[in-house]
């Protein structure tokens, strides 16, 4: 390199001499990259320190020092004020990725497989950067493409087909907050408090819980609550305030989950925001400012209330796939203990909701010390021996003695005192797993505070109800696989030779039809359409546009 000599400007220019060291340069970027102090000087000042820095765990030793190394020596200040580290990638085993040993995976096919934001979004929500991260490409097509990414796009299919169908714009005028639903109030609430959290994770580097956060927000509250819940809104013939609102605040909600979405899926929350962008709005996704929740829009009384009736159902739903009966059967009941007034009063402004949702007639509340639920406790060695050491399978012996009360001092959030020989250790709920034992002919699950309780019997007016629910599934699969537009009017003809089920589906005409957009239900000896059946009953169905 020493031959290689030029001129320019007149002057002569040649290698200098004096080399300190490579990492001296990368040190110098700071103030180097502005040609500073020789110009640039206000733009470096207003850019230094860093706010953070983005490197692997390779560079602690090299650049990540030698940076502040050298901001100390020339300014007294570090360098750069957080740094968000990459640990290493390893194999689904847990190993070093190794050429010799043959488990390395080539990014470029990863991303030419699943997309550039798959994979990034699966490396951000699966593990904090600066933790080792065990490499599983499974989990990017079944937990990021088939299970969020699905939940967001299907969610956008779902508002796009109706708006279109209305004509819905966005630019309509905007229905008061205070005249929508409670369901619109309180997703828009949660939206708020989502980005007011996201912000917060994110001014403190946290890029897991923030991706979390969105990605637990669009899963189940707004794919699996709050559209579910809202479908007959879309739906419906007239277009109304309701129908407005329902639009509106769908729009907004998936307006900004493109924007929470964007720093970490760029080309995914792009695309979603082109599609859903009206005159006024942003060029672009990337254009738009990120900014906390409006803490007025935020109904803290009203989300708690909805989280109560989620675990409720969720615990009831899960009730209902350990006894193997199918949520459109109906069923008479839920047990709910109560354990203070709040909590009851929480329970009973959604207790139409829940009904609905996990498909009972009725919510029966009962004190939790009337021995209807009974509950235990075992030891979570996981938790509880870091702190125990020795003294774990004693501690482990008292905890399996715990009562209802001790149960319920825990779930409380209070502290169990457990002595053993001269030291006593406060048993905390994380220290434990409660166990419910299921009252005859009921089932019984618990999560925190809340305990649901399901009666399993089935009486003939529930069975009947049951294959009504089952039919209108058929139908609607019929629909659509027949190509007929959401709009569109039927006639339903059917054939069995079951008595039961013939009575059944009779007597629930109205609400069939109701469902399925059907002008009538006609039976006959022979019908030339599908055979399927009800809930193990034969029968033909034939679906023919009216």
């Amino acid at each position: 390199v020493d031959n290689i000599v030029f001129e320019r400007n007149g002057k002569t220019y040649r290698r200098v001499s004096e080399v300190i060291d490579v990492w001296f340069d990368s040190g110098s970027m700071p103030f180097a990259q502005f040609h500073y102090p020789f110009e640039n000087k206000e733009l470096f000042e207003k850019s230094f320190p860093a706010d953070f820095i983005a490197e692997g765990i390779d560079q602690t030793r090299g650049w990540f020092y030698t940076l502040h190394n050298i901001a100390t020596a020339v300014f007294d200040k570090p360098a750069y004020k957080a740094v968000v580290v990459n640990e290493l990638v390893l194999d689904k085993d847990g190993k070093k990725m190794s050429k010799s040993l043959g488990n390395t995976v080539d990014p470029f096919v990863m991303m030419n497989t699943y997309g550039a934001d798959a994979l990034r979004w699966y490396f951000m929500v699966s593990n904090p950067p600066w933790k080792p991260t065990r490499f599983a490409e499974k989990d990017i097509s079944d937990t990021v493409i088939a299970d969020f990414f699905r939940s967001l796009t299907n969610t956008y299919a779902f508002f796009a087909l109706y708006a279109n169908v209305d004509g819905f714009t966005g630019t309509e005028a905007q229905v008061p907050l205070n005249e929508r639903p409670e369901i619109d109030r309180w997703i828009l609430s949660a939206l708020q408090s989502l980005r007011t959290s996201y912000c917060e994770f994110m001014d403190a580097y946290d890029i897991t819980r923030a991706a979390r956060a969105v990605q637990d927000f669009v899963r189940n509250d707004v794919s699996n609550w709050y559209v579910r819940r809202n479908r007959r809104r879309f739906w419906k013939g007239e277009n109304d305030a309701d129908k407005t609102a329902a639009y509106q605040t769908l729009r907004t909600v998936l307006v900004d989950v493109t924007e929470l979405i964007a720093p970490i899926a760029p080309f995914l929350a792009e695309e979603l925001y082109q599609r859903l962008a009206v005159d006024g709005d942003a060029s672009s996704v990337h254009l738009r400012t990120l900014h906390p929740g409006d803490a007025t829009a935020v109904n803290a009384d009203l989300e708690r209330r909805m989280a109560t009736a989620q675990r409720i159902v969720f615990l009831a739903r899960s009730l209902r796939e350990k006894s193997k009966i199918k949520t459109r059967q109906p069923l008479q009941r839920i047990l709910v203990p109560v354990l203070n007034p709040q909590q009851r009063r929480d329970i009973q402004a959604v207790e139409s909701l829940i009904c609905e949702e996990i498909n009972v007639k009725s919510i029966e509340y009962v004190t939790d010390d009337a021995g209807i639920v009974r509950r235990s406790a075992k030891a979570n060695f996981k938790v509880m021996g870091k702190k125990a050491g020795k003294d774990m399978k004693a501690i482990a012996d008292v905890i399996r003695t715990f009562t209802n009360d001790h149960v319920r001092v825990l779930q409380r959030g209070e502290h169990v005192p457990v002595t053993i020989g001269d030291t006593t250790y406060a048993v905390a709920l994380e220290d434990v797993e409660i166990l419910s034992e299921d009252i005859e002919g009921w089932l019984v699950a618990s999560e925190g505070e809340t305990t649901v309780a399901l009666d399993t019997e089935l009486t003939p007016a529930l069975i009947a109800e049951g294959h009504a629910r089952e039919f209108v599934n058929r139908v609607q699969n019929l629909r659509k696989k027949a190509g007929l537009d959401v709009t569109d009017r039927i006639v339903i003809r059917c054939s069995t030779s079951d008595a039961m089920l013939r009575d059944a589906l009779t007597s629930t005409t109205e609400y069939i039809c109701a469902e399925t957009l059907a002008l009538g239900l006609e039976f006959h000896e022979q019908v030339d359409g599908e055979a399927t059946d009800i809930n193990e009953l034969a029968m033909v169905v034939q679906v023919e546009k009216a």
